[in-house]
């Protein structure tokens, strides 16, 4: 905490530490760690953080929108691309800037407008994407889980039916699928989600999605079943869990790709990760499979 803390300052003024988005050590995903520590709520300091976030994620683009019926025109096109009635978005941005804004404190008046835009972009089955191929018809994950709990913290607070009913939506797209299996077979959908991560940034797992449905109150839904089976097998004999892979490289000082100012454990198959751990003790609880 104490490595994303120090950026404060230089990451709330304009033209520092390179783009807000840049991954993974843009403002957006220093925010977005702070709110997943649990970092306390109310500090004053992290405003012109949220100010320059929300600069960017309500930009005039993302209140633009076209037609367009190739992916090539929904690429050279500015604004938000509507293909076959749905808008090709990477909800995941505004998102997670909801969900860390509302969990730190640091929500204004804005975060209605992050909110109103992701019930607009919400497709016909109950999730979001910004796939630009116009056969594209099924909600991402990885586009999915971020709105689903930022609209959650936000209703929470707000009770904002319209929010609510998004967010019980949004969790279809991942019950009706166990968590990781395809709906036609049965198999699981991609290898990366039944292999643990810490932090997950945009990207999904398993454990990821029954921590979201943790936060949303759904964990007992019998559909989560499989998924909580699935990380019980991947216990340790020492009790904890591993993260299997990772999506950071660690760069402390300076400014690089893909890489993150903190070490978040590393990897292994044999040795548990402390972040992953207690995620996934906490999920455990919230189900009921371990005691407090």
């Amino acid at each position: 905490m104490r490595a994303l803390l120090s950026r404060r300052d230089q990451l709330g003024r304009p033209g520092t530490a390179r783009r807000v988005y840049y991954k993974w050590q843009g403002l957006h995903w220093v925010l977005a760690s702070l709110a997943d520590l649990g970092y306390p709520s109310g500090d004053e300091s992290l405003y012109p953080i949220r100010d320059r976030l929300l600069e960017l994620w309500l930009g005039p683009s993302y209140f633009r929108e076209f037609a367009t019926r190739t992916e090539a025109e929904a690429y050279r096109g500015r604004g938000v691309p509507v293909m076959e009635g749905r808008y090709r978005r990477c909800a995941s941005q505004q998102g997670n800037a909801l969900y860390s804004i509302v969990t730190l404190g640091i929500a204004d008046e804005r975060a209605a407008t992050l909110v109103e835009r992701l019930l607009h972009w919400q497709w016909p089955d109950g999730g979001w994407n910004c796939d630009r191929d116009p056969d594209a018809d099924t909600s991402s994950f990885m586009e999915t889980l971020l709105p689903m709990l930022g609209l959650a913290v936000y209703a929470r607070g707000h009770r904002h039916a319209a929010a609510l009913k998004a967010v019980r939506r949004a969790a279809e797209v991942f019950l009706r699928r166990h968590l990781f299996k395809r709906v036609s077979d049965g198999r699981v959908i991609r290898p990366e989600f039944v292999t643990l991560h810490y932090p997950l940034y945009w990207h999904y797992d398993v454990l990821g999605g029954l921590k979201g449905m943790a936060r949303i109150g759904t964990i007992r839904d019998p559909r989560c079943a499989d998924a909580l089976d699935l990380l019980e097998e991947r216990r340790l004999s020492d009790g904890g869990w591993p993260a299997e892979e990772r999506y950071y490289t660690v760069s402390p000082r300076a400014v690089k790709a893909n890489a993150d100012y903190v070490d978040w454990g590393g990897t292994s198959r044999k040795r548990l990760n402390e972040w992953v751990t207690v995620d996934a003790l906490a999920v455990l609880r919230a189900a009921g499979r371990v005691r407090a």
